[in-house]
């Protein structure tokens, strides 16, 4: 089906191949970028940033050659409440969150999409790792998992909704990174050998703790290290410098390692053990989005994982009466963390997800 398309433009590799591939397939297509920071914004730099200024330029760069319009939108207002903030309350709750989630939901395919619509374009595109179809026995779009599973990123896009998918295209979907790599060579594309990001985009080299503290002026106290119930063996530098599963960094003293199992945020401890003591085999989830099913009325067997590069295990979902789900793991799991994921799979599609909540 051929229409005006909108294809988001990063400025990496990725979404130029896919700008190319729509205009190869006969679709009306224009470009835009998403400028998520000024240069002053939270004293970021302006480059090796996800919607910084120099990406807009590639973007552009790109779009000239193929010989179509491009705009720049500005979300930096829309990006700092929806993710940045979103990013340090969860912080603050002592969750650790996923933020590149949120950008996918809020900005990529919400905001997005509603300037598309804006436009009068009929579908928007984007560079990720995923495939979409559409179910005829039930009626339901459904977002699939990508052939080159080494890029697979159906983890961070669960939380898109049926008008979401309904109205977005996946070019990328069914083909391998080395084949993106090599069209862009191709032709001539100024990023073709462009490094993929890695490290969340306004986290300058993945320091959350200093950029929570230096750029976003939050401080947590310092406080006690404890394990084998209330024995304590050290200070902490405050809860936002830890993460379950972390060993390095503790300066802990001991016969044999020791690893962060829980935040204490009542009581502004961090909790230590062995590593044995990091796997449990349930959690509970909040915030829900359902992509095959409307929801869960039962317990339904799904694999699911628990983080983006983490393998599925198998599990069972069972429904409570707020909204959210328990999760129980036929293999205990290691260091599930809260305000990270969980994703739901049946086979290579999506089931659903949502977010790990604190133990209470």
């Amino acid at each position: 089906m051929n229409g005006r398309v909108l294809a988001a433009m990063s400025g990496g590799v990725d979404s130029s191949v896919t700008a190319l591939l729509l205009l190869q397939s006969g679709q009306d297509v224009c470009g835009a970028t998403m400028r998520m920071f000024h240069p002053d914004d939270i004293a970021l730099p302006d480059s090796g940033s996800c919607g910084s200024l120099s990406d807009c330029d590639d973007a552009k760069r790109v779009c000239d050659r193929l010989g179509i319009a491009h705009e720049t939108f500005d979300c930096t207002g829309e990006f700092r409440s929806c993710v940045i903030d979103r990013f340090t309350d969860g912080y603050m709750r002592g969750e650790t969150p996923n933020p590149c989630i949120d950008c996918n939901r809020f900005l990529k395919f919400g905001f997005f999409l509603e300037k598309a619509r804006e436009r009068g374009f009929d579908r928007i595109a984007t560079g990720h790792y995923a495939q979409i179809d559409l179910d005829e026995k039930s009626g339901r779009y459904r977002l699939k998992k990508a052939v080159d599973t080494t890029k697979d990123q159906t983890y961070v896009l669960y939380s898109m909704t049926q008008d979401m998918l309904a109205h977005t295209l996946f070019p990328l979907g069914g083909l391998q990174k080395s084949e993106i790599r090599r069209i862009a060579a191709e032709h001539g594309f100024v990023n073709a050998d462009k490094p993929d990001s890695q490290d969340i985009c306004f986290v300058p080299n993945g320091d959350y703790a200093a950029f929570l503290e230096q750029k976003m002026h939050c401080h947590l106290p310092e406080g006690d290290f404890v394990r084998d119930g209330d024995r304590v063996v050290g200070r902490h530098k405050g809860l936002h410098h830890y993460t379950i599963g972390q060993r390095k960094g503790l300066g802990i003293a001991a016969e044999k390692p020791l690893y962060v199992l829980k935040k204490d945020m009542k009581h502004n401890r961090v909790i230590l053990g062995d590593n044995a003591q990091l796997f449990t085999d349930s959690l509970t989830a909040y915030d829900c989005n359902w992509i095959t099913v409307d929801t869960i009325r039962e317990p339904m067997r799904v694999t699911a994982k628990t983080r983006y590069k983490q393998a599925e295990t198998a599990a069972t979902i069972h429904p409570l009466e707020d909204g959210r789900v328990f999760v129980t793991f036929d293999t205990p799991q290691r260091a599930i963390t809260a305000g990270q994921a969980v994703v739901f799979y049946d086979g290579e599609y999506v089931v659903g997800g949502g977010t790990i909540a604190l133990e209470e």
